[in-house]
């Protein structure tokens, strides 16, 4: 393996020689109204006033769980003295070209105080494209040292694109914690995954990796832990990424200007997108933001954004809620829908919210999909069922989308999320039926489905999905492959026959339909907790036709403190997790 210290020198010369330098840009070009949830700061601003706008933001949105708010905070070239302190829907951003033309000397900062150092509710909120010098912080659960940026997350909480000089720890002082994804992020010293549950890292390099607990998925990383050693510890390494589009992102060229810059498809891939050699950046495209409708919650509708899309524009849309009557229709193809701040769409009328027709190179990223109290039978396709067309050299990608029935209020919805196109890619999907808040229960947030995939060729890179009434994941096309898989069945089911699968108890998390002869997947978590009544049985965890050309690598059961039982891992195989043996692996069928 290379050494670290070599890897920083190349990506310095990668980057001086693909990129001109934006350290110093300053903003020549007038910019669109991004509103008022957009906070834009420059490094000529005195670092108290940057330090108290970030603060005034976490204070609010530190334990704004299911609140309205949501926040971007972007960040122009230049170093800035600022700890930034990031709660729910706020999304911190760097305009740079590359990460490190923007330095937050202080660091970012997630910690759990807010409940009791409790950090498996600690979602919806993201961080990308810049660099980070970590300081000291201390809080009421102790001190994180000088050097080490803290992030204790659980789902829907990414890093992307993050250069961080120090070391990174992953949890709160030894709470709980169950994440989480970081993808093209570059950290110099050491990561500890402390009390994670589950991680999952894709294309990102370090000096080192400690810990582990019960599924860690590395795919197309430097420095990766050692291979083969699944499960102990029950780190799943892949060296490559097969295929992979990074996330869209903002950022300002030369003159000030705003750009959205679209990176190029990359196949078999290890390590940075922005330590790739000049042909593989020059392939990018820098998209100017007139080509994008600017969203802004207060005066758009389903009307005024599907317009926008027929005209032919992207759409960035800026941070809020968007009460939709109707889904928007992405019907050309390499259109981009990107969110700022993860905004929120909101079905009205048992509506879909987003619907992707069979075209190429779609880009779906940063949105947070809301069910409505009126049924939606699905509230995200991506094609009509029966396409037929390939997408191979150029795919739809849905990135950062999160999709929730319940929580902030009574929602129903079938089926979260349905592909029916070839060829998708899949990165970081959280699709949740809310187990808290409000408008929660087994018989007051209705749901099916989380994901049905019918396309072919269709590969996920993290995919969460829980608590649906019946089978969590459907997956009826052919060479599908999932990296990463973290799932946990209903928690409220009020006894077994109120949740049975004709004569099996409960409905596999991981279903593969008999027809499907090609499908793999490498690193499976699934677990239950059936805290109403701890007698209620699942009969498998995953179920898939028995053939040559099914694989699954390294699959994990729990019973979360002994909570129900968990009979078998894969079909019939397996033992059983339940109060007596919580945790139980298997590594293959």
């Amino acid at each position: 393996m290379r050494p670290l210290a070599r890897i920083t020198i190349i990506a310095s010369l990668a980057i001086c020689f693909v990129f001109m330098p934006t350290a110093m840009a300053q903003s020549n070009v007038p910019w669109p109204d991004l509103g008022p949830y957009v906070r834009i700061f420059d490094p000529s601003m005195p670092a108290s006033e940057v330090q108290q706008q970030v603060d005034a933001i976490y204070h609010q949105q530190e334990d704004n769980q299911f609140g309205d708010a949501r926040y971007a905070l972007l960040f122009k070239p230049g170093h800035y003295q600022t700890l930034v302190k990031t709660g729910f829907y706020t999304q911190v951003l760097g305009l740079g070209q590359h990460p490190d033309a923007v330095t937050l000397e202080g660091g970012l900062y997630v910690d759990a105080v807010w409940h009791d150092g409790d950090a498996t509710q600690n979602f919806w909120r993201g961080a990308e494209n810049l660099a980070v010098t970590p300081k000291a912080v201390s809080s009421a659960r102790g001190k994180v040292e000088d050097g080490t940026m803290q992030w204790a997350v659980s789902q829907a909480a990414p890093l992307r694109r993050l250069h961080i000089k120090g070391n990174l720890i992953l949890d709160d002082n030894s709470g709980w914690t169950s994440g989480g994804f970081m993808a093209d992020s570059v950290i110099d010293g050491s990561v500890n995954s402390g009390s994670q549950q589950q991680w999952f890292n894709r294309n990102s390099d370090w000096g080192r990796w400690t810990g582990w607990r019960w599924n860690m998925v590395f795919v197309g990383n430097g420095h990766a832990p050692e291979a083969n050693q699944w499960p102990n510890p029950p780190h799943t390494v892949i060296e490559n990424t097969p295929r992979i589009r990074e996330k869209p992102y903002l950022a300002m060229d030369d003159a000030g200007a705003l750009h959205v810059i679209r990176p190029a498809l990359r196949h078999n891939s290890q390590g940075l997108s922005w330590l790739q050699t000049t042909n593989i950046n020059a392939r990018s495209q820098a998209i100017p933001l007139s080509r994008f409708y600017i969203a802004r919650p207060e005066k758009d509708t389903a009307v005024s954004l599907n317009a926008a899309l027929k005209a032919g524009k992207h759409l960035l849309i800026t941070p809020g809620i968007y009460a939709l009557h109707q889904p928007l229709r992405v019907q050309r193809k390499n259109t981009i829908v990107l969110g700022l701040g993860l905004p929120s769409l909101q079905a009205t009328n048992g509506n879909s919210l987003i619907q992707v027709a069979d075209v190429d190179g779609v880009s779906i990223a940063g949105v947070l999909l809301d069910a409505g109290e009126k049924t939606s039978p699905r509230l995200m396709q991506v094609g009509h069922l029966g396409s037929q067309r390939k997408h191979a050299a150029n795919p739809t990608v849905l990135h950062d989308v999160f999709i929730r029935i319940g929580g902030a209020g009574v929602a129903n919805a079938t089926v979260a999320l349905e592909i029916n196109s070839h060829d998708v890619i899949g990165d970081n999907l959280w699709l949740w039926r809310a187990d808290h808040g409000s408008g929660v229960g087994w018989d007051v947030n209705h749901t099916r489905n989380g994901l049905i995939v019918n396309g072919n060729h269709v590969s996920i890179y993290g995919l969460f999905v829980e608590h649906f009434h019946q089978y969590q994941t459907i997956w009826n096309g052919n060479h599908g492959r999932v990296y990463f898989y973290q799932s946990e069945a209903p928690y409220e089911a009020p006894d077994q026959a109120s949740w049975m699968n004709g004569r099996k108890n409960g409905y596999a998390s991981y279903k593969v339909a008999n027809h499907v002869t090609q499908h793999q997947a490498y690193g499976l978590g699934v677990y239950c907790w059936f805290d109403d009544n701890p007698q209620v049985k699942l009969h498998s965890a995953i179920e898939a036709p028995v053939k040559p050309g099914v694989k699954f690598n390294n699959m994990t059961t729990v019973s979360l403190g002994g909570k129900g039982e968990i009979t078998h891992v894969w079909n019939a195989l397996g033992d059983t997790a339940d109060d007596k043996n919580n945790v139980v692996r298997l590594k293959k069928p």
